[in-house]
């Protein structure tokens, strides 16, 4: 008898054996003729060679179910289980789902400039996102990028940000350095909490997968396949910025994203961001998307407020 061994690294086994292991009773049901074990991070399964082929096929076709819907319930494993092989109809990526969020939620671009980043990114390796808050850059930026770690374009997401929030100062706050610089990357945590469960999400961090880390940190670094995030762009300097943008590795994409009406800057800073637009808008390869109050997805208040303030000349422009 021969014995098929299936280590499972790519799912929690808890997400894959489902609840009192029901997949397992049904992957034994549908595969009688093999004798399957499930036990901590493994799966074992003992019998012929073509069937064993085959059940490996299908676990497979389980996991690579999971990883793109965050979800694996009944009718979708006995799908998969007696499908011809490949993807049952229907189970694509709807159009225009960027990713499958926890609990079902779909992940789209809502706005026409949300959906120009979309294209922008599939014709180009570099992409300049800037507009008010609340147009959707920085969560579609996540959205991206998780994407393309689960069709496995690129082998990390790595999320920065400088640690400048106006005008308040690291030192004055409270708690080790992790604890002081987490409130700065709050907004790309929670995108991410949207997209992938809890327990995936912080085995991700763990293992270094998606990195989450302040600005100065990407000094001296080469981002190789990698899906790169830049937010809040608009407060680097010019070195900042110069030293982001030349971490870009091979098989990488980069988006930066920013708010030029909202610089937290010393007033006689240039922006990084501001300065970089104009310097690489000739540049093959990077493309440039700006939104505005029509990309507005948080309250309706917020697109009101915007429009109000374009009366006004900013103090920090």
């Amino acid at each position: 008898m021969n014995e098929r061994l299936i280590e499972l690294t790519e799912i929690n086994p808890k997400d894959l054996f489902g609840p009192q292991n029901a997949t397992v009773e049904i992957l034994r049901k549908y595969f009688s003729r093999l004798k399957i074990v499930a036990r901590g991070t493994t799966l074992k399964a003992y019998g012929e060679t073509e069937v064993l082929d085959e059940f490996e096929k299908r676990v497979n076709m389980l996991i690579k179910y999971f990883n793109r819907y965050n979800k694996l319930d009944e009718n979708s494993i006995e799908r998969l289980l007696t499908s011809n092989g490949e993807e049952p109809k229907g189970s694509k990526l709807a159009d225009g789902v960027l990713v499958h969020g926890v609990s079902g939620r779909l992940i789209k671009a809502q706005t026409t400039n949300q959906r120009n980043m979309v294209s922008a990114m599939v014709k180009n390796d570099m992409l300049f996102a800037v507009g008010p808050a609340g147009t959707g850059k920085t969560y579609t930026a996540v959205a991206l990028a998780v994407k393309a770690l689960k069709e496995k374009s690129v082998r990390r997401i790595v999320l920065t940000r400088p640690a400048v929030e106006s005008g308040e100062n690291l030192g004055f706050l409270p708690g080790d350095l992790k604890e002081k610089l987490d409130p700065y990357m709050q907004p790309l945590y929670d995108a991410l909490r949207d997209m992938i469960p809890f327990e995936k999400l912080d085995t991700y961090i763990e293992k270094g997968i998606i990195q989450i880390a302040p600005l100065a940190f990407m000094r001296g670094r080469t981002l190789d396949n990698a899906f790169v995030i830049l937010d809040e762009a608009q407060n680097t300097t010019h070195n900042q910025m110069k030293m982001f943008l030349t971490r870009m590795g091979k098989s990488a994409k980069f988006i930066i994203t920013g708010d030029p009406g909202q610089i937290d800057l010393p007033r006689k800073q240039v922006s990084g961001l501001k300065e970089a637009m104009l310097a690489l808008k000739e540049v093959k390869g990077i493309a440039f998307v700006h939104l505005d109050d029509k990309d507005v997805i948080r309250h309706r208040l917020v697109k009101q407020i915007i429009s109000a303030y374009k009366c006004i000349e900013p103090g920090n422009e």
